[in-house]
This record gives structure tokens, sequence and C-alpha cells, in this order.
């Protein structure tokens, strides 16, 4: 189902039911897969997969190549997961580097003019607000959320279920299951209203609070609270909040 105006490389790898709307591009080496939908004007090109059941809105660009200044004539990737929404102007560039990847996940929703850089990692069911912009090498875990006009520092990680607040400045890796914002941005507590949505258990919340109070209102630094939390942590949650403060970070842990 592709609209005469479209052009469509003959090399193009279009899995059963795609459609391709009116006047969009879509490259030699790309696939998609089944049952996705480029409604109009949108262009994918480059080394690029999408996966199935997949939307993309009108002027959307994904697979262009990457605006970092050591890019070159590489062969580099863009991996779109399944059942992801990509709404109108967001922009999602290739890799810099030989066979690097950018990569979104499934059931993400990209909202308009947002935008993925090269090199980034966006996980599972993860959204992004209006004119929510990543740099390149951001890293943002399973069902994080980005609010409307926040702006991602390069090599910065935002943890898993953690939520942005909007028009934040993130110059440092913001933990998960917690809530950030502000220019310059803090974190300012759980984010209490996200884990109750996604039905976690009251134990565990209570347990991700005094985690948050360790990190952030003891007086602590980072060894020191990191050490407590050792200690104390009981659920798969809090696992997971201590191996991302423990993993190498570039930027360090937002205060």
């Amino acid at each position: 189902m592709i609209h005469p105006s479209a052009i469509v490389h003959p090399s193009a790898n279009l899995a059963k039911g795609v459609e391709v709307g009116p006047f969009c591009i879509v490259g030699e080496n790309v696939t998609i897969g089944a049952r996705s939908t480029l409604l109009a004007h949108v262009i994918v090109n480059g080394h690029t997969t999408i996966g199935e059941d997949v939307i993309v809105h009108p002027f959307a660009s994904i697979g262009a190549t990457s605006q970092d200044r050591k890019a070159a004539d590489e062969i580099s990737y863009t991996k779109i997961g399944n059942r992801t929404i990509i709404r109108e102007y967001a922009s999602i560039h290739r890799a810099t580097g030989p066979e690097k990847s950018t990569v979104i996940g499934d059931d993400c929703l990209l909202l308009a003019y947002t935008h993925v850089a090269h090199n980034c990692t966006i996980g599972n069911d993860v959204t992004m607000s209006n004119l929510a912009q990543v740099a390149g090498q951001v890293v943002v875990e399973d069902h994080a959320g980005i609010g409307g006009m926040v702006g991602v520092h390069q090599d910065v990680r935002i943890g898993a279920y953690a939520f942005v607040g909007g028009m934040a400045r993130i110059v440092r890796d913001v933990p998960p299951y917690f809530l950030a914002e502000g220019n310059p941005a803090e974190v300012h507590g759980l984010n209490s209203v996200g884990l109750r949505r996604r039905n976690f258990t009251s134990e565990t919340i209570a347990e991700l609070k005094n985690a948050y109070k360790l990190i952030y209102r003891s007086g602590n630094n980072m060894r020191q609270a990191i050490e407590l939390l050792r200690a104390e942590v009981t659920s798969e949650a809090g696992r997971h909040l201590l191996a991302f403060l423990e993993a190498p970070s570039e930027r360090g842990i937002l205060k």
C-alpha cells in the first residue's frame, strides 16, 4: 500500500501490510515491519529498521546522518522497536561510528518535535513529550517519562520509571524511580504517582522513599549512601536503584 507520490527504493524491505503515505521517501537500506504506517511526508533513510505496528506521523525524519562532527561515511544503524508511535517533526539520527546503533525500544511515544541524537538508547515504553531533546549517547531506561521542552546533556542516563518535569535542564544522571525538574535540575522526591499507576507495592514504594532520604536528605555523600543501601534494599526495584548508582557514569548522579 504505497501512495503514488511516495518514493521507495526498490531494495527497501517492506513487510506485509506496510502503508507508505503521500510524499514519503524510503531509502535503499530500510526495513519496515508488518503493519507499520508512514502517514505522509516521512523520510526514512540510512541503515534503518522499523519494527511492527509502528506509526510515523508527517514530517518525521528517521535515520539521517548524525549531527556529530566526528560522523564519517561509515555504516551505522537506527533501530525502532514494535508499536512505537513517532509524532510530527520528530527526528531520530543514526549512530556515529562503524556498526554502532541508535535504538528506540518497543511501545514508545515520541511526541511532536522530539529529537533523539546519535548513539542514544531509549528503552521500552518511554514517553518523550513535545520538544524534548536528548543529545548523543544518552540512555533512557524502560518506562521513563521526559516532559515537554526538556534538554538532556550528552552521556546522561535516565533511570527506569523516572520522570523529568517539563523545561528541565538535565546535565547529570537521574536515578530510577525519582522525579527531577528545574533549571538547573534537582531531584525532588519519588515518582510516587507513576509508581502507583504501575502497581508497585506499598512495601516497595516505602523502600524507595527510604532510599531517597538516604541519598538526598541525610547528609550522606554518594559513597556513604550506597554503602547504607547495600545493607537495606530487599526489593527488585531497590536492587535496580543500587545497581544504577554503582554503575560507571560519565556525568555523575544528579543531586
